[in-house]
């Protein structure tokens, strides 16, 4: 079986962009998931249990509004 020719210079050059677009791919991941744990640290923690956006919503019927 003949053996493939020598690596051109080319395809060297690709190879290396690929591994150095990896390595920076993996360099934001990893920026990102820190500025998320910060962001979860800082978050304020409501020890009452109630979501603040549904917070006085009462179910049921609504009552009317005063112009209506």
């Amino acid at each position: 079986m003949a053996r493939p020719g020598p690596t051109t210079f080319a395809k060297r050059q690709r190879e290396i962009r690929k591994r150095q677009r990896r390595q920076e791919k993996l360099e934001r991941r990893s920026i990102r998931k820190m500025e998320k744990e910060q962001a979860a640290e800082e978050a304020p923690v409501d020890l009452s249990g109630e979501d603040p956006d549904i917070a006085g919503i009462v179910p049921g019927p609504q009552p009317l509004p005063d112009w209506d």
